[in-house]
Order: C-alpha cells, then structure tokens, then sequence
C-alpha cells in the first residue's frame, strides 16, 4: 500500500504540473470569452474592497453550479471524475486535475460576472483565489474545526464527504469557499461513517492518459453502440 501511495503521490504532482501549462494553452477560449462578455456590460462596478468582496461571492455561487453541472452531467463527469479517481485523501489529490477544463462549456457560467458589471481581471482574480483554497480541503490530518466555521465554509471534513463512494455521500457537498450554497440547496451531507474515497467503478491504473480520457472514451462507446439518433443523445 505504501508503494502504491508513492506511485499515486507522483502520479498526482505530474498531472497537476502538466494541468497548468496545457490548461494555460487553451485558456484563450474562457478569456476570450471573459473579455467579449465586457462589450454587453449593463453595469461597471468600480475597482473597490466592497466591489471584490460581492465579486467573490458570486463567483463562488458559479463554482457551485459548474461543479454540481460536473457531477451530473455525464460530459462534465467525463472531465471531473479524473480529480475523483484517487482512492485516497490528501493534498497531493488536490493537483489530480486534468487538463481539458476549457472543454465542457462549464467555464462559461463566469459570463454573468462579467455582464452584470465586474472587470473580467477581477473575475480572474477571484477565481484563482477561489481555486487555490480547494487544495487545503484535501487532508484527513484535520478532523472537525470551530462548528461556525462548518457551518458557513467548506472544511476537510465536508470536502472529505465530497470524495466519498459511500452511498449517502455520492453528489453531495459541491461547494469551494462557501459551504452554505449546499444548505441552501439541498445538497450537504456531515461526515458521519468513515468515508471510502473513490469512484463507485475506480480506475485500478496509474496511467494518466487513461485517467484523463477514460470516461469520455465510455461515452464515445456507448454512442457507438447506440441504436438511433436520440439513445446517441442520451448517452
């Protein structure tokens, strides 16, 4: 099982070094995107602590749809339940991530910010900053932390349930910063039985080729063995 871990703790650091500079290839897709959005600007927020404060939110509230968009809908999966493979929990999990994010049209829910009237450079600003606080989740060395601060905020704890197989934690807890968005709808659970990190059907591989595709490679299967045109469309 060590070895194992040390395979996975190296596996883990090389996607999320190769994440970054070919996710940074194609971020002109979102950026682009992100800086057509400010000619249909309907209000321009100035650039105040107030202004970036309220920015923050709202771009947490978009995490929280992308990353319920990712869980349930089957292309989105395709994409996300690379992150989700690991069969255990901590930092280094944070930086399994692939590197076809710009790919799932899920970036676009940033849109809005930018129409409504933040500078799309804040918009950037918060979702780095949002991005990063996710990495301090991955750990089982923190157990439970001050009942506000569960409450309100995503913890290791929530998180934790997050990256559960169990039954009653699968699509649960989907929230970055806030962990409020899940009380709001509907979509919290506590941590409560030990939690089995992983997918229901795991992976059982170190290749990080497979990792990446394996899912949209179902999904490109299941179209090919489709009946007609509208079980194509379903799958």
């Amino acid at each position: 099982k060590g070895k194992n871990d040390f395979k996975e703790w190296i596996l883990n650091i090389t996607m999320g070094t190769l994440s970054y500079p070919i996710n940074g290839i194609f971020a002109f897709i979102t950026l682009g995107a992100l800086f057509w959005a400010k000619e249909f600007q309907i209000y321009t927020f100035p650039f105040t602590l107030s202004a970036l404060v309220l920015c923050f939110i709202l771009d947490d509230l978009t995490f929280y749809l992308h990353h319920r968009i990712c869980h349930r809908w089957r292309w989105g999966w395709g994409l996300h339940r690379t992150h989700h493979s690991s069969e255990r929990m901590g930092i280094d999990v944070g930086a399994r991530q692939p590197f076809t994010k710009h790919f799932t049209g899920t970036r676009m829910l940033k849109l809005p910010l930018v129409i409504i009237g933040f500078d799309p450079v804040m918009v950037l600003f918060c979702v780095f900053i949002n991005g990063y606080y996710q990495y301090l989740c991955h750990t089982q060395t923190i157990h439970k932390l001050p009942r506000w601060y569960e409450y309100l905020f995503n913890t290791p704890s929530h998180h934790r349930v997050h990256h559960g197989a169990n039954p009653q934690y699968i699509d649960k807890n989907y929230g970055n910063l806030f962990i409020i968005w899940d009380r709001i709808f509907g979509t919290f659970e506590p941590e409560d039985e030990p939690v089995k990190f992983g997918l229901v059907r795991n992976v059982n591989t170190f290749n990080p080729t497979k990792i990446t595709f394996m899912g949209w490679i179902d999904i490109f299967n299941n179209i090919k063995g489709s009946k007609n045109l509208n079980e194509a469309l379903y799958y």
